[in-house]
């Protein structure tokens, strides 16, 4: 199996959202991750990232949170851009998993229309709840009529050991990550917005956007619990870790 790195978009947001005790005014650059699995059975999609749309018009998208997230990022620098680069189309892709249904993760969910798209239970219901907009969820992102498949618990997708998703909640009640093990590089750990930020984990900083402070604080625990295993935590919006990854083609293996 092989693991691709790929730009799902990248965003300017305020710093006090990861660290409350930052100056008002601060921003901090966030790349967007997402993660393509190549698999012996299928491709498999970890996050589809920021729809090409918000690159030049966010506030048609997204409405006030565009106040909020900036879209620093060209409409090709997304996931679909990342995709051509390694010589694959949305119509290449197997299996999506959602880590959550926030919009700058599963923006780009209506391209994959042949993709069974794997999602908690619980994200799909606080996105349908009565204040989902406000909470950054956007039904025109997820609810695009793709073959959904819900779980609330841990899933093997391929039944093999090699892709694990494993329920990490805290940033919402729904948020995944998924354990991956490749042959040469390793053990793996995608924590998307579990861990958004490295150094909100190793000062044990709860951020702001979080829907639960003391179910995220348990799911740092069992991310470091991972760590000391061996897996390699890729967090899902650190762009000093971003800069050190490998990209595109150049896969891990």
């Amino acid at each position: 199996m092989k693991m691709h790195m790929l730009s799902g978009g990248r965003l300017r947001g305020r710093r006090t959202t990861y660290f409350p005790n930052a100056t008002e005014g601060e921003t901090i650059e966030l790349p967007v991750s997402c993660v393509l699995l190549r698999h012996a059975q299928g491709n498999v999609l970890f996050d589809t990232g920021c729809h090409p749309s918000i690159a030049d018009n966010a506030e048609a998208r997204w409405g006030s949170l565009a106040k909020l997230l900036i879209p620093v990022m060209t409409c090709e620098d997304t996931v679909l851009g990342g995709l051509r680069a390694v010589g694959l189309s949305p119509g290449d892709i197997d299996v999506v998993i959602c880590s959550h249904l926030h919009t700058d993760h599963c923006g780009c969910n209506a391209f994959f229309d042949k993709a069974t798209v794997i999602v908690h239970a619980r994200e799909i219901e606080i996105a349908t709840s009565a204040d989902a907009a406000r909470r950054g969820y956007f039904d025109v992102d997820w609810d695009c009529g793709s073959r959904m498949r819900s779980i609330s618990g841990q899933l093997d997708v391929m039944d093999d050991g090699r892709i694990v998703l494993v329920p990490l909640p805290g940033h919402t009640p729904g948020q995944m990550g998924a354990l991956v093990e490749l042959d040469r590089s390793g053990r793996f750990l995608l924590a998307s917005d579990a861990v958004s930020v490295r150094e909100n984990l190793d000062r044990d900083i709860i951020p702001r956007n979080t829907w639960n402070a003391e179910r995220c604080a348990r799911s740092f625990d069992e991310i470091r619990r991972l760590e000391r295993a061996g897996y390699r935590v890729i967090c899902g919006h650190d762009a000093p870790q971003w800069e050190q990854l490998r990209k595109g083609v150049d896969a891990y293996e």
